[in-house]
């Protein structure tokens, strides 16, 4: 015991990885414990990926602690324990109640967390166990990126960046999020990864969506990961029967049309602090538009009309919430899938007010459209 400690102390700074494996009592949880160095905010902490079955479950923690369950749980519940660093492989094995330490040199390079360059600028490392990733094809099944994927693994990124911006500082240690139009979306399962792997925040995501085979598709592909606070549900988001508790935050990504709206009235109505919505099809207003407003040479062609129908229609919605008292960003966000669809209204709730809308739809009615959110907010 005490070797397998003072081994983890010394070569705590170029640990790669640790491996438990062979339990010694079959009933135990897990069948394995695999343990990873990262980053998270400057400080060097470790993951541990807990396996049962075909379900992961992850624990953070800092080097006291780590010391702690390995004491306590990891050199008690298994047999043998593969210590990977820079330079070094140590494999204990227990056998007849004595465990046997054997130590051999290798050509693994120095990589400490502090130094990994990748690790400092991508939030969704390259070796951590991310299973969206690696069903998405953006990572094989030993957690390294595809070379081809690249970009979509940086596109990924940028939209953890875009909320971690936002939550990084935040102490909260419970969150409630409303995902309007899921789909078979694997960002909502990426969301979930965020808050309770790399945060440590006991999130419940609840995804929302028309079809009942993409909701249970994405049940089942939630229970195989273990993230058991990541529900589905079939459910119309014209309604507002959705969820009854303290809502933190509205998330719409890629949720069709006036879904959308009907997403940001529902965040609007019950106050809700974080609103990032990516907006999609916005055909509501390029199928009523016609001319009658200073703008009408953009209406000549129909590539151009569909584009400033499009780019009307998310004015609006970002004037209409920042009227209702949300800061709001209008980010440039790439898309997944590469379309034109690429910006992201991203939404802090300030102080709710109860705003004029008459300008905003008269200039709308100028061009013979009516939009979604303008009219239920007027309602309100």
């Amino acid at each position: 015991m005490d070797g397998i400690l003072n081994d983890l102390r010394e070569l705590a700074p170029q640990l790669q990885k640790l491996t438990f494996s062979d339990r010694a009592d079959p009933a135990y949880d897990y069948q394995k414990v695999c343990v990873r160095p990262f980053l998270k905010k400057g400080e060097v902490c470790y993951q541990l990926e807990q396996f049962k079955g075909a379900q992961v479950f992850h624990k953070n923690l800092d080097l006291p602690s780590l010391l702690s369950w390995v004491e306590t749980t990891g050199a008690v519940r298994y047999r043998q324990l593969l210590l990977s660093a820079a330079g070094t492989e140590i494999q204990y094995t227990e056998k007849n109640g004595k465990m046997r330490r054997r130590v051999r040199e290798t050509d693994r390079p120095a990589a400490a967390p502090q130094s990994h360059d990748r690790q400092k600028q991508y939030l969704l490392r390259e070796g951590a166990y991310i299973p969206a990733l690696i069903d998405l094809g953006v990572f094989t099944k030993d957690c390294k990126i595809i070379k081809s994927k690249y970009d979509k693994y940086k596109q990924i990124n940028r939209f953890v960046e875009l909320i971690d911006d936002v939550f990084q500082k935040s102490d909260k240690k419970e969150l409630t999020i409303l995902d309007f139009g899921c789909g078979k979306s694997y960002l909502t399962f990426i969301l979930y990864y965020y808050f309770t792997v790399l945060r440590g925040v006991k999130a419940t995501v609840l995804g929302f969506d028309l079809k009942a085979d993409v909701v249970a598709h994405c049940n089942e592909i939630a229970r195989r990961y273990g993230y058991d606070g990541l529900q589905f549900y079939v459910n119309d988001v014209t309604t507002d029967r959705l969820f009854e508790g303290k809502i933190d935050m509205v998330v719409t990504l890629h949720a069709c049309d006036t879904a959308t709206d009907y997403a940001l009235l529902h965040a609007i109505r019950h106050k809700v602090p974080h609103v990032f919505s990516v907006p999609c099809c916005q055909h509501e207003i390029n199928a009523q538009i016609r001319p009658g407003g200073e703008f009408d040479l953009l209406l000549r062609h129909g590539l151009l009309q569909e584009r400033f129908s499009a780019l009307l229609t998310d004015a609006v919605r970002a004037e209409i919430l920042r009227r209702c008292g949300y800061e709001t960003d209008v980010i440039e966000f790439v898309d997944f899938e590469h379309s034109p669809k690429n910006l992201m209204l991203r939404c802090a709730l300030k102080a709710p007010k109860t705003p004029d809308l008459s300008d905003i739809r008269a200039l709308l009615r100028q061009y013979g459209a009516t939009q979604t959110l303008a009219e239920e907010v007027a309602k309100l």
